[in-house]
């Protein structure tokens, strides 16, 4: 039986998620104020959307694996789970955007984090066993189910950041661009209102963000097998810090209360970077009048992708965030982490075998560093290491992974500002074919930054000096 055509689904999905707020209970004796919520509404979304993608795909792709029937259902539902061979850009990023996509579908209808990843979980097993022929892929679930909602977290509350007037953008864009960061936020708004709108608090954190749009320049190279290597490149790069340590009356109570996330788009390679990191459960704490900060587990997803190698984890981790007055006008900002990850890495140099990457259990290590002096003067540090093999000696081999990425930035005026980055990254990897093989690459680059609205990056908790 195949499905039904796109255009069915693109004009039935409305009239579904209509009824199923209208079938919705009467909250007869509740206060008007009191927040709501739908299991149903997000749960027709997701299986309207991979409905729509798997038709999608079929038409377009040419390929039979979207070729689903009852008995391809059946199949999947007995398994076996394997470990698929898709490129790595659509196990590795495809994936988790549209995990993601479940999740903001889950949290724009007024369900909290857990509820949402619980139901993210399970679209995306639900899209393993109906959206393709192919034997459920236990990588993928990963990818889906658990990095799309690491991923997914983030952009609702980005999107919810632009609705509010903090964002200082004009009220006629905000909707637009809260669509494009969380499709869900902007479906649910469409049809719905404000209806899920007091379901969501974000209790007013601190944060900070920055773009930076520059040009780069390879100063440094190391490769032993054929690279389409370009040394010169245009770079846009953004990243925000949400729930910065010590301000007044903010808790982490809740999952990604406090979270990072960064995305790269590179001119030399497409998507090079996107990154997420936040506090799953933890707490804050103070060491004296100086220092405030949190701890925790901590999850992440990393999708790296310089010119030599492509890396992939997604992680828990124990860690701490903080943020220390060093002087009265220098903040020390800092990001320790530690944990284990289901990862993948790959060299850009192709084989014959359609899948030239390998997964395995893997360590992974984070370690960001911030200094800030006043209002115009900043210098970051973000280190990150991948060890695949070390626990597990695989047939596979053994990858070492590290990228570090380091930034000047000068406030010019306002929000404007100029900035140097310098940016390494190494892979040393050996395999029962293959042994010894090591690349580096190393680039500069100089760069315009828009910085954020809120001072610059830091929290000044300290009681004001009567002097």
């Amino acid at each position: 039986m195949k499905p039904d055509t796109p255009s069915a689904c693109y004009q039935a999905l409305p009239l579904l998620l209509s009824l199923a707020w209208q079938a919705a209970p009467a909250q007869t004796t509740a206060p008007a104020a009191e927040p709501d919520k739908r299991f149903v509404v997000p749960a027709l979304e997701i299986i309207g959307f991979d409905l729509i993608l798997s038709n999608f795909n079929r038409r377009v792709s040419g390929s039979k694996d979207y070729d689903v029937s009852l008995g391809s259902i059946r199949r999947n539902l007995r398994g076996p789970w394997v470990v698929d061979n898709d490129p790595f850009s659509i196990n590795q990023f495809a994936h988790p955007y549209q995990g993601s996509l479940y999740h903001g579908a889950g949290r724009a209808s007024g369900l909290s984090y857990w509820e949402a990843a619980a139901l993210t979980f399970a679209g995306s097993a639900w899209w393993e066993i109906t959206g393709e022929k192919t034997p459920p892929s236990r990588n993928d679930q990963i990818a889906s189910g658990i990095a799309g909602s690491f991923l997914g977290e983030p952009l609702f509350r980005m999107a919810h950041l632009v609705l509010s007037e903090r964002s200082g953008l004009p009220a006629a864009w905000r909707n637009g661009l809260a669509a494009v960061i969380s499709p869900g936020v902007g479906l649910n708004r469409m049809i719905f209102g404000t209806r899920f709108s007091m379901a969501f608090s974000d209790h007013e954190p601190s944060y900070y963000g920055r773009l930076r749009i520059g040009a780069t320049h390879a100063v440094q190279h190391s490769f032993d097998t054929p690279v389409d290597f370009k040394v010169n490149g245009t770079t846009i790069d953004f990243a925000i810090d949400y729930g910065l340590p010590g301000t007044p009356g903010y808790s982490y109570k809740r999952p990604f209360d406090f979270f990072t996330t960064r995305v790269m788009v590179s001119s030399a390679n497409g998507i090079e970077g996107l990154s997420t990191t936040g506090l799953l459960w933890g707490a804050d704490h103070a060491i004296g009048p100086d220092y405030r900060g949190i701890w925790g587990l901590y999850g992440s997803y990393d999708y790296l992708a310089p010119q030599i190698f492509h890396v992939s984890t997604t992680s828990l981790s124990l860690g701490t965030t903080g943020q220390w007055w060093a002087t009265q006008t220098i903040a020390v900002q800092g990001t320790a982490l530690a944990g284990l990850g289901y990862a993948a890495a790959s060299t850009t140099h192709r084989t014959t075998d359609e899948r030239d990457y390998h997964y395995g259990v893997a360590p992974r290590f984070a370690l960001g560093l911030r200094g800030v002096v006043g209002a115009d003067f900043s210098a970051d540090m973000l280190a990150r290491m991948v060890s695949m093999g070390s626990i597990d000696q695989r047939n596979a081999g053994r990858d070492e992974i590290a990228n570090v990425d380091t930034a000047l930035t000068w406030r010019i005026q306002g929000r404007h500002a100029v900035g140097v980055n310098y940016a390494w990254s190494h892979r040393s990897s050996s395999s029962p074919d293959v042994s010894g093989r090591r690349q580096s690459l190393a680039r500069i680059g100089l760069f315009y930054t828009l910085v954020g609205r809120e001072g610059n990056g830091v929290v000044d908790w300290r009681t004001p000096s009567l002097n």
